[in-house]
């Protein structure tokens, strides 16, 4: 047997316990192929006990071990690096438990901070930066580390409580949206409101301030509508959402 055959059929083995390519590796590997068996499901499953603490916190020993095991047995490892194996544990989770969003959701939490924290590297703009900015046609890149999490429940609230050591509340329906990203080399969380929430995928997707302001003034009326703009635009720029400020093209 060759290098490569071997390797094929030792990979055979681990994700689905292939019998034909365990009796080709032969009966003096059985012993450590079962050994090698545990380690690599035990590696997989401390993998996914470190990226998703408070889910598991929140469902309990056993059925984080069983949803892992579950998760094991569907998803194979796809990407050199294990640190990648965790992202598609929340949809595996969400398959398990379709009547208990909250759990799904308190893991895409998780893996939404957890991916945060790899991302490149981005230096947000400093105050001294915006002196003679023309507003009007400025388009405001946004840090390439946000995510945005859709929630259908309280789990941005249980999620907390659980980081916070405290005694989370009962799951229970509400629809939000968690705004993730990175500032000063720590992650940070919030929940959006719904006109932030568009108000930052336009901006995200080259609106012009100005344009937005127009926009924002139209729904809410020019008191209000530059108000809220104001206040987006300070607490972006406060969070450290915003990385550059550009001239609007023409």
């Amino acid at each position: 047997m060759n290098l490569l055959a071997l390797q094929r059929d030792l990979r055979a083995f681990l994700l689905a316990e292939d019998e034909t390519a365990a009796t080709r590796l032969g009966a003096s590997a059985r012993p450590g192929l079962s050994v090698y068996l545990n380690n690599y499901r035990a590696q997989l499953v401390t993998v996914l006990e470190g990226s998703f603490a408070q889910t598991h916190a929140w469902i309990g020993d056993q059925a984080f071990l069983r949803a892992a095991a579950q998760h094991i047995d569907r998803v194979p490892p796809s990407s050199w690096t294990l640190d990648a194996y965790a992202r598609d544990f929340p949809e595996t989770l969400a398959w398990l438990y379709p009547k208990d969003a909250d759990i799904a959701e308190i893991a895409r939490i998780e893996l939404a901070l957890g991916e945060c924290f790899v991302a490149s590297d981005h230096s947000a703009l400093t105050v001294e930066q915006l002196h003679d900015v023309t507003w009007d046609s400025a388009i405001l890149r946004i840090a390439p580390t946000i995510d945005f999490v859709q929630l259908t429940t309280n789990a941005f609230a249980i999620w907390s409580a659980l980081v916070g050591n405290e005694t989370p509340p009962a799951a229970e329906p509400l629809t939000s949206i968690a705004l993730v990203w990175r500032q000063d080399y720590r992650n940070r969380i919030r929940l959006l409101e719904a006109f932030e929430y568009q108000a930052l995928l336009k901006i995200r997707g080259g609106m012009a301030f100005g344009d937005l302001c127009d926009g924002v003034v139209d729904i809410h009326g020019a008191a209000e509508g530059a108000a809220r703009a104001g206040e987006w635009l300070g607490r972006w720029i406060g969070d450290g959402l915003i990385v550059a400020i550009e001239a609007a093209p023409g």
